[in-house]
């Protein structure tokens, strides 16, 4: 508490009760004054020692005792998706059709005015990461928002959502799509929307190694999103020769996907040599160990989850555990209800 001057006490009350009351008050003010501005001025020092210590990237280097292996190699192929757009689809595709908890990955390229138009969902996440230019998202629950390069946006489908995915940049917008299945008690749960702007993303720069904490956790630093299905997603730059050793829970399914060069993932015998646009399924272990020996950066993303155990049926947006739940999501979706209403008047603004 911040010192109160002595003379302060010595000042003499006064007689009438009304005054008395209104010295002693102003009293109060003063001190409560003086102890909040002391007290203030603590915790924004302490907010901003937390923010220095957080920029150094000063955390203890994880460890792994058995290095997962890749255990299946898949390239991303260009494919049309949406209106007029690109995707290059890693899960999802002929040869990985997904991932427990993970049902499709795409690394998206778009310019105006090709796009993804209002269309609907249930049952899942949409997980948007941008890479370059920018994409508005509106939805008919009100929600409506642009991210840009480094920015994130985590959609939970739910028991239904329509909405609308638009570059809102000049030239070409690129960026990635996870979706990530719900387990059957959260799949007609409300639609629920996160965003995170670039800034806001926990970052860890150390020994060549700069990782991003999308979700999950990586050198001690853990990311503020919220996952329904335990995630983590982590986004690696290595330089020319860095390495970096990254913890993984051992019941958790896993993959890598490539962004742009080249690099060396497993253990040190039998590590597999891949480039930009390739998937990498690991095999068992506690964790995932990766060199960069060319002459370039590496930048790839780390994706883990829980596997959720459960049937999964799928037909195109709609993600259930039967057969029968999928004819009732169209249902639904057609005849505007069991969360649907609002789709029956709702259109998305360019």
């Amino acid at each position: 508490m911040a010192s109160i001057n002595s003379s302060l006490l010595r000042v003499r009350s006064p007689s009438s009760p009304i005054k008395r009351a209104i010295f002693f008050f102003a009293c109060y003010l003063i001190i409560f004054a003086l102890w909040s501005s002391s007290s203030f001025d603590d915790l924004d020092s302490k907010a901003k020692s937390s923010s220095i210590q957080k920029k150094m990237g000063d955390q203890e280097t994880p460890r792994i005792e058995k290095p997962r292996q890749v255990v299946k190699k898949v390239l991303a192929r260009s494919q049309p998706e949406g209106v007029g757009a690109t995707v290059r689809r890693s899960i999802g595709r002929a040869e990985l059709r997904s991932l427990d908890p993970f049902l499709m990955l795409d690394e998206f390229t778009v310019s105006a005015p090709a796009g993804f138009p209002d269309h609907p969902h249930r049952g899942f996440e949409t997980v948007t990461y941008m890479l370059e230019g920018a994409f508005t998202h509106q939805d008919f629950a009100g929600h409506k928002g642009t991210i840009g390069a480094g920015d994130l946006q985590w959609m939970t489908a739910g028991r239904g959502i329509v909405h609308s995915e638009m570059p809102a940049a000049e030239g070409e917008n690129k960026g990635l799509q996870l979706w990530i299945n719900l387990s059957s008690k959260d799949k007609m749960m409300e639609p629920r929307y996160q965003e995170l702007q670039s800034k806001d993303i926990s970052r860890v720069e150390k020994d060549g190694v700069d990782v991003r904490i999308i979700a999950g956790e990586s050198f001690g630093v853990r990311s503020p999103v919220y996952t329904r299905t335990p995630t983590m997603y982590l986004d690696f730059t290595l330089q020319p020769g860095a390495r970096v050793d990254q913890p993984i829970p051992d019941s958790w399914n896993a993959f890598a996907y490539i962004i742009e060069g080249e690099g060396l993932f497993g253990g040190p015998e039998d590590a597999t040599a891949a480039t930009s646009h390739h998937a990498l399924v690991l095999g068992p272990g506690d964790g995932l160990s990766v060199r960069n020996p060319s002459a370039r950066p590496l930048r790839f993303v780390l994706l883990g989850g829980q596997p959720l155990g459960e049937p999964v049926v799928q037909h195109g947006p709609f993600v259930m555990n039967t057969q029968a739940e999928i004819r009732r999501a169209f249902e639904d979706y057609q005849y505007h209800k069991n969360g649907f209403e609002k789709a029956r008047h709702w259109r998305s603004h360019p």
